[in-house]
């Protein structure tokens, strides 16, 4: 679409806005007719550690949201000429979980809790063991639960509590409602209703009765919605906290608000049943929609849902790239002291490709890339490192192929329950993040570590804010009956699969036998984290 039927478009209200809060910066972009991001905008922030709880104030939502959408609309102004008046629709999406609690007024009672926070061991374990379906820390309900368990004297007022995402969207528009992926990482969701578990509420409700409190939990919970369905309309009031100029006009309709989950499933065609997605970068997490739920409680495999309200299981791990990175460092450092400016992105390619000669099972070299603590393996802390025997292979091929593997390790610890326990059928994984910017190598390491074939886009749109942008544009695009699947392969995507990487049956083999020593040798990590403080 050209300048000027682009200008013509923004000026009739045809452009579609998203914007997504993450931990570090809050994006947003437009999209035009075609869901081609046509301007964006953005605002760094960072959560705070105050009184042992990592938080955002209520100040810094309203100054990041209008600093995000006053960067957009100056962007429009410099490629464009006119100013953004109207809008076909908006979405805002958020970090998935957390805990905003509000009493009757609206006021908010305690400091927002944000998914970083793990003070919730208690609730969780013990929701977990009360509904028989795993709770992880970081949900909505394990901070409401934790706080009942700590006595905390809000907990009374609460009337109601929702998510970063459910509360912008809440003071916009004045509708507490929620997408059904960011209401999943809330409470429980029943998928066949596309609505909170009500066996669950019950239950829940049973365990506080004694406290006597005034409310039942239903009464506090959002109503769920599913992608397409409308959510309210931006109000008087809301344009006004959105653009403090009041240029931007009011009853623009909403998505329901979701979290960076679902906008990310949405951004990588990753919706439909056996279909997954990895992000790869600092930490690692994959995706899959479930055809069927599963057959047993895994603490390691969080289940969510789709935009749509399909069931995912979700594979966190804290660790991935770091200490791969690190190492990749120096390098760097070792040849800029024989006088060589290395070029980064260089480098990181020759030994990305340099581990493609390695041994298929990284010749008995193993390595631990924790940062962090990783639940899925059972560490509250970690200390990267690296270890052989005499007798293995030490090649730079093998030394960089182990730091790729163990990038995977967590993640396929999680994966191997679902395909191997599980039996859970996948078609294709999408990659998306730093592990597999170097092209074919981490992509080819992924294909291997869970014999799935892995696509990687040569487009990755505008991450979450292209995600939620698309969500926006679903809910006034769809035709009656239309999946958001459906649209997303024949409106978006159209036939683009992205460049995919069949597992080679040799990488497979070489990944398991290297699995079963890193299982095997996590006693070593152990004593590392237990002696070398």
């Amino acid at each position: 679409m050209g300048i000027d039927k682009t200008k013509e478009l923004i000026q009739e209200g045809g452009v579609v806005l998203g914007i997504e809060f993450g931990s570090t910066r809050i994006k947003g972009v437009l999209i035009d007719g075609e869901n081609q991001v046509i301007a964006s905008g953005s605002y760094d922030w960072e959560n705070r550690l105050e009184n042992n709880i990592w938080t955002y104030s209520l100040e810094d939502i309203w100054k990041g949201l209008q600093g995000c959408y006053r960067d957009m609309t100056r962007d429009v102004m410099e490629k464009y000429g006119v100013p953004v008046t109207r809008l076909a629709a908006i979405g805002f999406s958020g970090m998935m979980h957390g805990y905003m609690a509000f009493d009757e007024k609206g006021e908010l009672l305690v400091p927002f809790r944000t998914w970083r926070n793990t003070i919730t061991e208690e609730a969780s374990e013990k929701l977990t063991e009360l509904f028989s379906y795993h709770i992880p820390q970081r949900w909505s309900i394990a901070h409401l639960y934790q706080a009942i368990l700590n006595g905390e004297e809000h907990v009374k007022d609460v009337r109601f509590f929702t998510t970063l995402a459910g509360y912008i969207h809440w003071k916009l528009s004045g509708e507490k409602v929620l997408g059904v992926g960011e209401a999943s990482g809330m409470f429980p969701i029943d998928v066949r209703e596309c609505a909170f578990n009500k066996e669950m509420i019950r239950l829940f409700d049973e365990a506080v009765a004694e406290k006597g409190y005034p409310w039942k939990l239903e009464a506090l919970l959002p109503k769920v919605l599913r992608a397409g369905e409308t959510a309210g309309t931006l109000t008087c009031e809301g344009a006004k906290l959105l653009d403090p100029t009041g240029t931007l006009q009011a009853g623009i309709p909403l998505c329901p608000p979701e979290g960076d989950a679902g906008t990310g499933m949405a951004a990588t065609n990753s919706v439909a049943k056996r279909t997954g997605n990895v992000s790869a970068g600092t930490s690692v997490f994959a995706m899959v929609v479930l055809e069927k739920e599963l057959a047993k409680v895994h603490p390691e495999i969080d289940l969510v849902t789709t935009p749509s309200g399909d069931l995912v299981a979700m594979v966190h791990c804290n660790n991935c790239t770091s200490d791969l990175n690190a190492w990749v460092g120096l390098f760097k450092e070792f040849a800029e002291a024989f006088g060589v400016e290395a070029d980064t992105s260089k480098l990181f390619s020759v030994l990305y490709n340099k581990a493609l000669e390695g041994d298929k099972d990284c010749g008995g070299l193993m390595a631990y890339n924790y940062f962090s603590g990783e639940h899925i393996t059972g560490f509250e802390e970690g200390r990267p490192l690296f270890v052989r025997t005499p007798d293995s292979r030490f090649s730079l091929a093998n030394f960089m192929r182990v730091h790729l593997y163990t990038a995977l390790g967590a993640l396929k610890t999680g994966l191997d329950i679902l395909i191997k326990e599980e039996g859970v059928e996948i078609d294709c994984l999408l990659g998306h993040g730093g592990l597999f910017k170097t092209k074919g190598v981490g992509q080819k390491i992924m294909a291997g570590a869970v014999n799935v074939p892995v696509a990687v886009m040569e487009t990755a749109g505008e991450g979450g804010a292209w995600g939620i942008a698309l969500l926006a544009r679903f809910m006034i695009d769809r035709k009656e009956g239309e999946s958001l699947a459906s649209w997303l392969d024949n409106r978006v995507f159209a036939g683009n699969s992205g460049v995919k990487v069949e597992p080679d049956p040799e990488d497979v083999k070489g990944f398991d036998a290297f699995i079963k020593r890193y299982t095997a040798c996590l006693p070593i990590e152990r004593a590392a984290v237990d002696t070398l403080n």
